[in-house]
């Protein structure tokens, strides 16, 4: 137990002594949960502009899909050519598939002074968006025959049918290289444009192999290939860990478990690893892997959550959701459980093993991350039916892991709709309590009346040694309503923070036109993000996080002494929150009725400096920020600290005050 309180960050050195009165929770309350749904990672965080790059998309995922999805043919001048889809001799076996380009004419008519050569066409993810005098890295795997040929690299403008495109940059190659080579440009558009394409012409007479080809901004987040708005976004919610892939995405695809996401296939150099249909009906390339996502997490100073597989599936696989609980699950024979033993050992080695003596450590370095990643934390399934099966499979990994890497704080599931009563709810908690499992990660999605009337965490047990992780939670809606119900729910969390260690809003992402679920935290397209007011209130908690929680200094008038809202039915509340690591102390007061209330806030106990910076959201019940119009953002202002005051709260409002100590 020492171990675990020491990683919640509940019995941390402390820079000042916290005043009496206060009760420890945990300081890693509020983070991210990223799963690829919604094309959140490809056409999304991820910075690539080159929609199925690697020609890797097939109809045997997918009736419709292709190696030329997102590509067409191209011949200006009345160049002539064909194309042809190869599969021999590829540059990897996790990506064998290639485009053959071979050219016949690339003269012009006598009476054509337009563009020539013969070529593909990519046109992104609905369009490739460029910023003018923005760097753009191209570049693509190659292979020759016979001459040199002279490639013509282009970003355009189309401007419709039987018409010139709009030049915005134009590179040149000569590809000479008679085995797969990798070859770059750099690209500079000369104007802004939504709907650019990518084209690759080629301009001498023969056949060339192309495969891999990439467009990526330079000035990505960090350096690291992230795009740099999304990632700022996630950023400003200063989340303490992110928990990734997923999700559904974790345990197999809508074709079972066996076309389940595998991490070792996500890591290396980028034409190595292997792309996959996941469960959201979509492809993902693997060019956000877990490098990435470590990578990510280090740079933003989070806790990296990766979830493994259980040797069960999502009981959804196979078309089960319409007709779960009933549906029997896919899975491993037990005595193939070894393999995903490994799996998640060899996980661990890669992220904290020394390159001088452990492989998987070693392809990390190699990779350019020498020092370890510090893991501390590890997911083993995602809110699978805790079936009789689920249970042995889950067992047996734990046991293995736990016993090669104690230091590994292992997070287990309660499976879908994690309430009291919930038959697979109650039998995650009888596995965990029986393994004594550290931490336990609760699911639900419910309207937001549960959320503004439920309270369901003061009735746990303060003894137990599992804590919970909230891992995947919102209100059904996207409305000010809704967001204030999430806010009315984490100051209750809050005051509960001794045995709840963790939470994350899901889904995090979703992009226009390609969404699978709503709602969601962030929306975007191609030019920006566009922020929820559930987005501010987590915003909110996530700045104010801290490591004591008082629940004495704040009285809403026309209650009875000593009580602490939010309780359950009642839809206003408070938390006082105090991080001695920051010095600073937090007030959070939430309003979701229709009707003002007026707090009393003693603050004497705490050695407050002279001015307080207040946020406040507020609106109207049924606001809601899309694209069209964001009627809700937050408000700062400074004023004069006071230890005793009122406050007068108005109808569909947060506000939260911070004080510096």
């Amino acid at each position: 137990m020492l171990l675990l309180a020491a990683t919640l960050g509940m019995n941390a050195q402390k820079p000042m002594n916290a005043p009496k009165g206060g009760k420890a929770i945990s300081d890693e309350l509020l983070g991210i949960f990223f799963e690829d749904i919604s094309s959140s990672a490809d056409g999304g965080l991820y910075a690539e502009l080159i929609q199925n790059g690697s020609f890797e998309f097939s109809p045997a995922e997918k009736d419709g899909w292709g190696a030329g999805t997102a590509w067409k043919q191209v011949r200006p001048g009345h160049s002539l050519g064909t194309l042809d889809v190869r599969k021999d001799n590829g540059i990897h076996a996790y990506n064998p598939t290639y485009m053959r380009l071979h050219t016949e004419r690339v003269k012009e008519y006598s009476d054509y002074k337009g563009w020539k050569g013969y070529g593909i066409e990519n046109e992104g993810f609905s369009g490739i968006s460029v910023k003018s005098g923005a760097i753009y890295d191209f570049s693509v795997f190659l292979r020759n025959y016979g001459q040199a040929k002279q490639i013509r690299i282009a970003l355009v403008e189309p401007q419709g049918w039987g018409k010139d495109p709009k030049l915005l940059a134009e590179a040149s190659i000569t590809a000479d290289a008679k085995n797969w080579q990798k070859y770059n440009a750099v690209l500079v558009p000369n104007a802004d444009c939504k709907k650019a394409a990518l084209q690759i012409l080629v301009l001498t007479l023969g056949d060339i192999d192309v495969d891999m080809v990439s467009l990526m901004p330079q000035d990505t987040y960090k350096g690291h290939g992230l795009r740099k708005d999304l990632a700022q976004a996630l950023e400003d919610l200063q989340p303490k860990f992110m928990r990734f892939p997923g999700g559904c995405v974790v345990h197999g695809g809508g074709d079972g478990f066996w076309d389940t996401y595998r991490w070792k296939t996500t890591i290396g150099p980028k034409e190595q690893r292997k792309g996959l249909k996941n469960t959201w009906g979509y492809h993902q390339s693997m060019g956000l892997g877990f490098y990435e996502y470590f990578q990510f997490c280090e740079d933003l100073g989070m806790e990296p959550v990766p979830i493994l597989p259980s040797g069960v599936s999502c009981q959804g696989a196979n078309g089960g959701w319409n007709m779960w609980p009933t549906q029997a699950q896919d899975v491993v024979p037990m005595s193939e459980m070894d393999e995903w033993v490994s799996e998640a050992i060899d996980l661990i080695e890669w992220a904290n093993g020394d390159p001088a003596t452990n492989k998987w450590a070693k392809m990390r370095a190699d990779a350019g991350h020498p020092k370890p990643f510090n893991l501390k934390y590890l997911g083993i399934g995602n809110e699978e039916k805790i079936s009789p099966e689920f249970s042995e499979r889950f067992k047996y990994i734990y046991e293995r892991v736990t016993k090669a890497h104690p230091e590994i704080v292992i997070v287990g599931t309660a499976g879908p709709g994690s309430h009291p009563g919930n038959q697979d709810f109650e039998a995650g908690w009888k596995l965990a309590e029986e393994l004594g499992m550290p931490i336990i990660d609760e699911h639900y999605y419910e309207p937001n009346s549960y959320f503004l009337g439920k309270r369901q965490y003061d009735s746990y047990p303060r003894d137990r040694k599992t804590k919970v992780y909230l891992g995947e939670y919102a209100a059904k809606d996207k409305k000010l309503i809704d967001a204030l119900a999430e806010g009315l729910y984490l100051l209750h969390v809050e005051r509960n923070g001794d045995v709840v260690c963790m939470t994350s809003y899901a889904p995090l992402f979703a992009k226009k036109d390609g969404t699978n679920w709503n709602p969601d935290l962030i929306y975007f397209d191609n030019e920006r993000p566009y922020l929820t007011c559930s987005y501010y209130v987590q915003q909110m908690f996530g700045q104010s996080s801290g490591q004591y929680y008082y629940g004495d200094c704040v009285q809403f008038k026309g209650d009875a002494a000593g009580v602490e809202q939010p309780q359950a039915d009642v839809h206003y509340g408070q938390s006082v929150i105090l991080n001695v690591k920051k010095r600073k102390l937090y007030v959070k007061l939430v309003n979701a009725s229709d009707e003002k209330k007026t707090a009393d806030i003693d603050l004497s106990r705490f050695p407050i400096k002279k001015n307080v910076v207040k946020t406040i959201l507020t609106g109207k019940a049924d606001d809601e920020n899309n694209y069209d119009k964001q009627p809700v953002a937050p408000k700062k202002e400074t004023g004069k600290a006071q230890k005793k005051f009122s406050i007068d709260l108005e109808p569909y409002t947060m506000v939260m005050m911070e004080y510096d100590m």
